[in-house]
């Protein structure tokens, strides 16, 4: 089995009336026993201060919003690249890493040197679920970037259903370059 860790898993664009509706998924473990994620694109009204408030007794000034990285309830987690807060390495170019412990946790909202990002619950698929949704076209793959973990999560989805879409075309009709604006030819 080919593991996918450290991939995205972008919905496809038929799929509708789904949760995973125009989610983009970063694997964080995948295994012939299963997987998990973290979904990029779902950021909550409620800021990683206002958690904090309930978690510790340490202020936190952080304004950043919170996302919902799943269905799937459990820790919460945050995504960051401080590699001495790493408990497990995604490996995705550009070095991201996971966090769960509390006091992991702690120092980055606390310190905030570096970009992270906290989630709440996460996506997971049992032994041989992803490879069947895979095989029935509810999820296209793209490599992941740190730049796509940290950065505009908004576009996210939209941005790599293009970037796919391109790549498809470009390879489909044995293209070597592909104008970003194709009405310009």
């Amino acid at each position: 089995m080919y593991s996918l860790q450290g991939n995205l898993l972008v919905a496809s664009p038929h799929l509708h009336e789904s949760p995973f509706s125009r989610t983009v998924v970063l694997l964080l473990y995948h295994h012939e026993d299963g997987a998990f994620g973290i979904v990029l694109n779902r950021p909550i009204d409620q800021t990683v201060k206002s958690l904090w408030e309930h978690l510790s007794d340490q202020p936190c000034q952080s304004t950043q919003r919170l996302s919902m990285g799943g269905p799937v309830s459990g820790p919460i987690m945050a995504l960051h690249k401080e590699k001495s807060l790493a408990e497990m390495d995604v490996q995705v170019p550009g070095g991201v890493y996971v966090a769960a412990t509390k006091e992991h946790l702690e120092q980055l909202v606390l310190t905030e040197e570096q970009p992270f990002r906290l989630f709440i619950g996460h996506a997971g698929w049992t032994s041989g679920q992803l490879e069947q949704e895979l095989r029935t076209g509810v999820w296209m793959i793209a490599p992941a970037t740190a730049g796509h973990v940290f950065g505009d999560d908004e576009n996210l989805w939209k941005n790599l259903v293009f970037q796919i879409g391109q790549s498809v075309l470009k390879s489909a009709l044995g293209l070597k370059h592909f104008p970003d604006d194709v009405s310009s030819n």
